[in-house]
């Protein structure tokens, strides 16, 4: 087997080199222990739960699927496999787990079943319940553990006794508790109900899709299967309606009042009443309510408003202990820190997301004059910088423990270490496999808008001899490449490896570099992204002679395969040749709150999708096209890629389709089918590269 070929497959198996990192780190408050999910192994996708000592650093296995399920399969529910996709999961085993607060009573579900597990004895239970279990939660006293089955939300005591429904759904359109497929694929909200702080009443989400379109998508490679009905809010469409109710756990129920197209955000903590963050259907406000949770009126603590959009940032709104509001606000030109109505953060700081809110100050990560390096910072007094290493780094928090989780371009998989008071105590270990191959990244800043990019070259290359160019962005709005973290450039050096100069550049719209620069894209993905991979691609090869611009192509994937599809289209004076990987095509068939925010309602700006859509384009393609796309897709659905291959074959224009049976919005993960899928691809470039050369 080559070292290319044993690279690919080990990627796959690995899940690019993840499986065995520590993760959903929770430390107990009184300092002894610390629990967290990870696999055995940097091969084995199935994870344990595990307990970590604080004091003498030993590790121990609390929860282990092999011998809970007596090594028989998993069996996952529709809700459940729904739940992994909108988080792009291919883990398996106990994916997922929750806590009360002192980080004793665990509760994961483990093939549709509810387990417990005591932290402190290490005593795993099943307890019986109704099935399938989706998202099981202790109550913050650990009493009780509430779960939804059946699109129900149902109680159960964690001795195992009085499991009953609290809220029943009137028919299937109708559940309870669940995050609807927006407020999980495009919001980050993956749940749909949220406990009081003493555990005696929840707030609940109920949700309504009656109103919303059905898609049918099929598998062809099975004719005999029944197409799988898809509610799917496509931009202009109706969404599915979301209601709350503050619900006791003795029964007694109260309807909150509000207004707003989307729930993004919920809070409730001893800092104050439950928090919500609420959306019209626009986006261009974000009104923060209070929750009176007696009699569900709300009254509003705070709105933020923007001509374009208004960011959803992770865990904002938020009460500190004492009663101040915590939430990120847009001055001067910046993503800030704001508490109580004071400006915490410098206008030098994009802050990402709030990790923590102490008592005495806040945790949260934020980027500075570097946009690929993400660090964590504490605001008290004074704003200080946690993480001290070039990277990408996250972090959670109880009392004065900070577990911090590093990735670095110098060194491969990620580092954990727990720090106390600021002085590292201990670690949490990663099994992670290390990458057979290292990245060999040149870092550039590039043109008259110092786009972020990243240029590798094959390894052992010898300035002198030219190169074809692969371009391997994303390219589009919430993702960036462009990362201080080896794990981020692995495929790109391997591509290098075959013969290519690739470039990897982070245009306007993509994160960590302010409000302006990511509404450059307002009414307008096309013209502006394109615009700066074409920019990239020439100030580049400026620097770097090496790069043939006589031969370029472009690869991408979901955004990345529309920028890539977009560029043969309409730059074949640049681009020759492209990959499209699940590519939006038209965007009328892609969701409302992605959409909608950056192009606005299609009956209110139809020229806008006419223009940023790629069908209208098909009989100018001059350049060879290929188009994959997985069949099972529910998110950019296959209707994208056949829609635009009609497109060509009505103009007459040769392209080449790839359809994969099976396959959602995940690239292929069966090692060896991931293996031929990237052979594929980079066979077909250099023979369609090869041809224009001559």
């Amino acid at each position: 087997m080559t070292r290319e070929t044993s690279f690919l497959q080990q990627q796959a198996k690995t899940q690019r080199f993840t499986l065995g990192t520590p993760k959903e780190i929770r430390i107990a408050p009184d300092g002894t222990r610390a629990v967290f999910l990870r696999s055995v192994s940097g091969e084995d996708p199935r994870h344990l739960l595990w307990r970590l000592d604080l004091a003498t650093g030993e590790e121990t296995v609390l929860a282990d699927p092999a011998r809970l399920l007596a090594d028989g399969d998993e069996e996952l529910s529709d809700e459940e496999r729904a739940r992994r996709e909108r988080s792009r999961l291919q883990a398996s085993g106990i994916v997922g787990d929750a806590s009360d607060d002192e980080v004793r009573v665990v509760a994961f579900a483990l093939s549709g079943k509810l387990y417990v597990t005591d932290a402190v004895t290490g005593d795993t239970r099943l307890i019986e319940t109704a099935t399938p279990v989706v998202d099981p939660r202790p109550d913050p006293t650990g009493r009780r553990i509430a779960y939804v089955a059946n699109n129900a939300l149902r109680l159960v005591n964690v001795d195992g006794s009085g499991d009953h429904a609290l809220a029943e759904p009137e028919d299937a359109e109708h559940a309870y508790g669940l995050a609807e497929f927006i407020a999980a694929e495009e919001m980050s909200r993956s749940r749909g109900y949220w406990w009081s702080p003493d555990g005696e009443r929840l707030l609940v989400s109920h949700t309504d899709r009656t109103d919303v379109q059905r898609w049918h998508i099929s598998d062809p490679a099975n004719p005999g299967a029944a197409p799988k009905t898809v509610h799917y809010p496509a931009a202009g469409t109706n969404n599915v309606k979301v209601g709350l109710f503050v619900m006791g756990v003795d029964g007694s129920r109260v309807p909150v009042s509000f207004e707003g197209e989307y729930l993004a955000t919920v809070h409730w903590s001893v800092g104050g009443p439950p928090l919500l963050g609420v959306e019209p259907r626009d986006q261009r406000s974000m009104r923060i309510l209070a929750v009176n949770p007696d009699d569900g009126s709300t009254k509003l603590v705070h709105e933020e408003t923007d001509e374009h959009w208004v960011d959803i940032i992770t865990g904002v709104p938020a009460w500190t202990p004492d009663g101040r509001l915590v939430r990120v606000g847009m001055s001067e030109g910046a993503y800030r820190l704001v508490v109580d109505d004071k400006e915490i953060t410098p206008p030098s700081l994009q802050v990402r997301s709030v990790l923590h809110v102490g008592a005495e100050d806040v945790l949260f990560t934020a980027s500075a004059e570097d946009p690929t390096q993400v660090h964590v910072y504490r605001a008290g007094a004074e704003v200080s910088q946690v993480s001290t290493v070039d990277g990408v780094h996250s972090a959670t928090r109880t009392g004065d423990i900070i577990a911090l989780t590093t990735w670095r371009l110098s060194v491969a998989g990620p580092q954990v270490s727990v720090l106390r008071a600021g002085e590292r105590i201990g670690e949490i270990r990663s099994f992670a496999v290390t990458p057979p191959l290292e990245p060999q990244v040149i870092n550039l800043t590039l043109g008259e808008r110092g786009l972020r990019a990243a240029l590798l070259l094959p390894t052992g290359h010898q300035a002198g001899t030219k190169l074809p160019v692969l371009l391997d962005p994303y390219g589009g709005p919430h993702a960036q490449r462009v990362l201080a973290s080896r794990n981020a450039y692995l495929t790109s050096q391997w591509l290098a490896d075959q013969g290519f100069a690739v470039l990897v550049t982070d245009g306007r719209g993509t994160p960590g570099r302010g409000p302006e620069w990511e509404r450059a894209i307002a009414f307008d993905f096309a013209d502006v992204t394109l615009i700066d991979q074409v920019d990239a691609l020439h100030a580049a090869a400026r620097q770097y002679p090496d790069l043939d611009l006589s031969r370029v192509a472009i690869r991408g994937w979901s955004y990345g395969g529309y920028l890539s599809a977009l560029a043969v289209l309409r730059r074949p004076d640049v681009f020759h040749a492209a990959i499209a990987g699940a590519p939006v095509t038209d965007w009328r068939l892609y969701d409302t709150h992605y959409t909608e925010r950056y192009l606005g309602h299609p009956e209110t700006h139809p020229e806008v999708y006419e223009r940023n859509s790629l069908p209208v384009d098909a009989p100018n393609l001059e350049r060879p096209l290929m188009i994959i796309h997985g069949l099972a897709d529910d998110n950019v659905v296959v209707a994208h890629s056949l829609r635009l291959s009609s497109a060509l074959v009505a103009a007459g224009v040769p392209h080449t389709l790839l359809p994969l049976p099976g396959v959602t919005h995940m690239t292929p993960q069966d090692a060896k089918t991931a293996e031929n899928f990237l052979l594929l691809q980079t066979s077909w470039l250099h023979d369609v590269l090869g041809r224009v050369a001559l």
